[in-house]
């Protein structure tokens, strides 16, 4: 058998002592890093404030998802077309100018309203048509078939 000094033998245990303890300072690091930094004293623990978690993420998500389907719905129903056209109803006469227009206000599915004004030296004329799918119950002019036109060309691009 080895015979060892004694001096040498505490310091072989000192250092074996301080690599238990670097280990074990490495451990509690790890440890606190696996609980999430949580107060949480096991891995249970830590489990569970994890599920309590993700369960009230879920919740949200939920929520957020019913939210968001909604906006949609209404988002299809606001105006989402808008054009106006300038127009002369009387090229042949010189009255009116150019001041008499067409203007369509228009959501996604086509429905809305077309509001004309015939200009002419004497009066205005301000007319109103309901709009469906893209076109009207009523006759519409060149005008207003224009720029309901124009406005579903601009919704889809």
């Amino acid at each position: 058998m080895i015979q060892v000094p004694e001096n040498i033998l505490i310091y072989i245990i000192l250092v074996v002592i301080i690599i238990f303890a670097l280990l074990l300072i490495r451990l509690e690091i790890k440890i606190k890093n696996l609980l999430g930094g949580t107060s949480a004293k096991n891995i249970e623990q830590s489990l569970s404030v994890l599920r309590e978690e993700i369960k009230t993420m879920q919740i949200f998500s939920e929520k957020a998802s019913v939210h968001f389907h909604n906006i949609e719905k209404r988002l299809r129903k606001s105006i989402q077309g808008v054009e106006t056209v300038r127009f002369n109803p009387f090229k042949g006469t010189g009255a009116g100018g150019n001041q008499s227009f067409s203007t369509t206000f228009l959501n996604e599915q086509g429905n809305g309203v077309v509001i004309s004004s015939l200009h002419s030296r004497d009066r205005i004329s301000i007319f109103s048509k309901p709009v469906k799918n893209f076109g009207s119950e009523f006759e519409m002019s060149g005008e207003e078939k224009d720029v309901v036109r124009r406005a579903k060309v601009e919704m889809k691009s």
